[in-house]
């Protein structure tokens, strides 16, 4: 997805959010803000927006020496689902349709984004999630790909959300590897974060390499590109990875709540709306 007019003032509000989390200093605050300023106007707008996602927190190392600002906030978001995760496998358990319950699960995770200036509150966000229906929902295609998968290749968006991923990894029932980002940025799921939340149990964890808060070809390592090539199915969760993968041909099947104006308007749905949908439909059939 290339980058809109509309995500600029959206990048430095992230920056001075980031920059708050990192230190209470107000010069390093404001060389921060003074240095993303600088670097706005090297962003074309054919670039991602998770691009400037890596430069704003690459700014923020350089000038506050913090190389995770959201750690704290990660480990009380894993916990808070790691609470709620029996009462959601109870509604699994009784659910008519166990796969799409386990995906709303998953997608109902997605709320959990710091980089959004946005509040939410996982239990009433859940509840409306559980109910609402889907703008775009390709349950169909995901089943018949998920019927002929061998393996699955699962990209994780948050910390807090791989909680509910797990979840519907369950449910999946097939072999699947979890893929996180390369370091932390903003409150992407690591290593750490995924096997805090008992990824592990379920899936094999690896890194795609990607430093962007997305997951971005261009940024990832070998061994994740070489899986990403030969994976008969892929999950993707979160805005970030669509915002990175959007243009792709492979079996991608999209996992998100479009909490911003501009990813829903790129996708066809009004904010707010929650999406499963398929890579490889043809525009027409979007």
């Amino acid at each position: 997805m290339k980058t809109y007019l509309q995500c600029i003032p959206c990048f430095v509000k992230q920056a001075l959010r980031a920059g708050q989390m990192s230190t209470n200093d107000e010069n390093k605050i404001k060389a921060l803000m003074d240095r993303i300023g600088c670097r706005i106007k090297d962003i074309t707008l054919e670039q991602t927006p998770p691009e400037m996602g890596l430069i704003i927190y690459d700014e923020i190392r350089k000038i506050t020496g913090i190389e995770d600002p959201y750690k704290n906030e990660k480990k009380a978001h894993i916990e808070e689902a790691k609470r709620l995760y029996p009462e959601l496998k109870k509604k699994l358990q009784s659910s008519e349709d166990p796969l799409l319950m386990a995906i709303r699960i998953a997608i109902a995770g997605n709320v959990m984004d710091l980089g959004m200036d946005k509040k939410f509150h996982i239990e009433n966000d859940l509840e409306h999630i559980l109910q609402r229906d889907f703008a775009i929902c390709d349950i169909d295609e995901f089943r018949d790909k998920l019927n002929k998968a061998e393996h699955i290749l699962y990209l994780g968006d948050n910390a807090g959300e791989s909680v509910f991923d797990k979840i519907l990894i369950e449910t999946l029932a097939k072999p699947v590897t979890y893929v996180v980002r390369g370091r932390a940025i903003i409150n992407d799921v690591t290593e750490e974060d995924a096997i805090d939340s008992g990824l592990d149990e379920v899936a094999e964890i690896i890194s795609s390499g990607s430093p962007a808060p997305a997951t971005i070809l261009d940024l990832c390592n070998e061994d994740f590109l070489k899986r990403f090539e030969q994976a008969d199915m892929i999950i993707s969760k979160g805005q970030g990875n669509y915002e990175g993968l959007s243009e792709t041909d492979k079996p991608v099947f999209f996992l998100l709540k479009a909490k911003c104006p501009v990813i829903a308007g790129d996708i066809g749905v009004d904010e707010d709306d929650i999406v499963l949908l398929s890579a490889q439909k043809t525009p027409m059939e979007k």
